[in-house]
This record gives structure tokens, sequence and C-alpha cells, in this order.
């Protein structure tokens, strides 16, 4: 594809085009990096970068927490420093206080309730549980007591016809 010089816009074929990221990223075997690393390379520099944040890591806690402080004064000195300002906070301390009561009233209510109900629900189990053995009891009360008049007349048909038939053999022999 031939490219005129007369047109600077005119594209050239995408096989010899290079992006200058590509260009960047893309190093030829065996040739050194030119920007330098922060990961270090001697075992000297290790121990080297080691020591410094050992340092380093403490000072910079430090300096934090006294930022951190110093704005936590100055917050406090800022809210407390008039009446208007203490009052403020007071009132905020106590909706603070009335929203945290009400939230444990809520669930002290709450948890009441739910054990209230569950204690509802375990008598009438239980009353339930007690209703039905005593008709099952009382059921075979009768039903044991029927069988035993049962009994109790045969045993007494029985007793009344041996004792017949004991008195008939007696008079026979007689």
């Amino acid at each position: 594809m031939a490219t005129s010089s007369s047109n600077p816009s005119a594209r050239k074929p995408a096989t010899t085009r290079k992006t200058p990221t590509a260009a960047r990223t893309r190093k030829p075997a065996g040739t050194a990096s030119t920007t330098t690393s922060t990961q270090p390379r001697t075992p000297v520099e290790q121990v080297q970068q080691i020591a410094e944040r050992v340092v380093l890591v403490p000072v910079g806690a430090s300096l934090l927490a006294r930022e951190n402080l110093g704005s936590t004064v100055r917050g406090l000195a800022t809210k407390y420093s008039t009446r208007k300002g203490v009052e403020r906070e007071l009132k905020r301390f106590e909706r603070r206080g009335v929203t945290a009561r009400s939230r444990l009233e809520r669930q002290v209510r709450r948890t009441r309730t739910k054990f209230e109900r569950e204690l509802r629900q375990r008598r009438t189990r239980v009353e339930r549980t007690v209703k039905q053995n005593r008709r099952r009891l009382e059921r075979e009360v009768r039903q044991v007591r029927k069988d035993l008049e049962k009994q109790s007349k045969s045993l007494t048909s029985n007793v009344e016809k041996f004792v017949t038939d004991a008195q008939e053999r007696l008079n026979s022999v007689a």
C-alpha cells in the first residue's frame, strides 16, 4: 500500500504501527530497565528499607494521633466554649438518652409480649394434654368397670350353678 507524502493524515498499515503504550511496555531481550524500581535489589538495600520502615511507621502513627487529638480538642473547645454550645450539647445528649430509653422500652415490651405468648401457648398445650389424658383414663376406667361387672356376673352365675349342682348331688346321695 503506497502512502502519499503530501497527505500527512494518510494511515500507515496496521502491522507497522506502534502505540506509545506498547512501545513503553515492550523491552528487547537482554536489556536492563532504565526506570528505577521501588524494590531493593541487594540484601543491604533490603535491610536498609526494613530499618527505615521500623523508624518511619511509629513516627507517622504518632503524627497522625497528634493531629487527631488536636482536632478533637479544637472540636470540644468549639462546642463547649459558650453557654449556648454547652446547652446545645446537653440537649443533644438528652435526646440520645431519650432515644436509647425508648428503644430499650420497646425491646422490653417485645420480649415480655413474646414471653407471655409462649407461656400461654405452653399452658394451653399442657391443659389440652391433661384433658385428653383424663378423658382417656375415664374411658379406660369405664371399660375396666364394665369388664369387671361382666366377669363378676359370670363368676356369680358360675358359683350359683356350682352351689346348686353340689346341693343336688348331696341331696341325691342322702
